[in-house]
C-alpha cells in the first residue's frame, strides 16, 4: 500500500495538469496546419519536378535538333554559293556549266526541304520553351508559397517551444519535494494510461476514466486514512480525495 501526505496527493493534481499541457503541446507541435501545408506543397513541387525535367529535356533535345537543322541548311547554302561563284566566273566549260545549273536547282530544292524542317523544329522549340516558362513560373510560385509557410511554421514552433520550456520549469518546481514513492507510482501509471496517472474522485466518479464507482468501493476509499493513496478500481489511476 502506497502512502503519501495528503497535501502531496493534492499537489499531484497540479503536476498532472502540467503534464497534460505538455502532452497537448507535443501533439500541437506535430499537428500544425502549416506542417500539413508544407507536406502538400512538397508533393506538388515533387510532381512538378517530373514535368520540369521532361520539359527541359525536350527543350534541350530540340535545341540540338535545331542546331543540326541549321547546319544542314548552311551546308547546302555554302555549296550553292560555291557553285554559283564558279558558274558566275565564266571559267567553266558549257558541259560543266550545265552540270552546275542542274546541281544549283537540286540544291535549291534540298534547301527548301531543309528550311521547312528547320522551321518545324523552331516552331516546336518555341512551343516547348513557352511550356517550360509556365512550368518554371509555377515552380517558383510553389517554392515561394512553401518559403512563406516555413516561416509561419517556424514561428509557431518557436512559440510552442517557449511554452514547453515554461511548463517544464513549472513542472519541475511542482514535483519538487513530493513524496518519491508517490511520484514514481504516478509516472508509471501515466506512462501506462495515456498520460493520465492521477485524477480527482468527484463523488462516486473517477475523473480519469469518467466512470461511476460502486458504492462499496467508494466506502472503502473513504475509509482509508488520508495518507493512504487510493486507486480507481476501474482504471487503476491514483484517486485524489480533495476532502481527505
Amino acid at each position: 500500500m502506497t502512502t503519501a501526505p495528503p497535501e502531496d496527493q493534492r499537489r499531484l493534481l497540479e503536476v498532472q495538469a502540467l503534464d497534460t499541457r505538455l502532452q497537448q503541446l507535443a501533439h500541437k507541435r506535430t499537428s500544425l496546419p502549416s506542417i500539413a501545408r508544407i507536406a502538400e506543397l512538397d508533393a506538388q513541387i515533387s510532381d512538378l519536378s517530373t514535368s520540369l525535367v521532361a520539359s527541359r529535356t525536350a527543350v534541350s533535345d530540340l535545341k540540338r535538333e535545331l542546331t543540326k537543322a541549321e547546319g544542314d541548311v548552311e551546308q547546302v547554302r555554302t555549296r550553292a554559293a560555291r557553285d554559283q561563284t564558279r558558274l558566275d566566273s565564266g571559267q567553266v566549260g558549257a558541259k560543266d556549266a550545265q552540270a552546275l545549273v542542274g546541281e544549283l536547282a537540286s540544291l535549291a530544292r534540298r534547301q527548301e526541304v531543309l528550311e521547312e524542317v528547320e522551321l518545324g523544329v523552331m516552331e516546336r522549340l518555341e512551343a516547348h520553351e513557352d511550356a517550360l516558362a509556365k512550368l518554371d513560373a509555377a515552380n517558383d510560385e510553389l517554392l515561394a508559397a512553401k518559403a512563406a509557410v516555413v516561416v509561419e511554421r517556424d514561428a509557431e514552433l518557436a512559440q510552442i517551444d517557449a511554452e514547453v520550456a515554461t511548463v517544464t520549469a513549472a513542472r519541475a518546481q511542482a514535483v519538487e519535494g513530493l513524496d518519491a514513492g508517490l511520484v514514481t507510482l504516478y509516472d508509471r501509471l501515466r506512462a501506462q494510461l495515456g498520460g493520465l496517472g492521477a485524477a480527482v474522485l468527484s463523488g462516486r466518479r473517477c475523473e480519469g476514466c469518467r466512470l461511476e464507482l460502486n458504492p462499496s468501493d467508494v466506502e472503502i476509499i473513504k475509509a482509508k486514512s488520508p495518507d493512504q493513496v487510493a486507486r480507481c478500481e476501474e482504471c487503476s489511476r491514483i484517486l485524489v480525495r480533495l476532502d481527505a
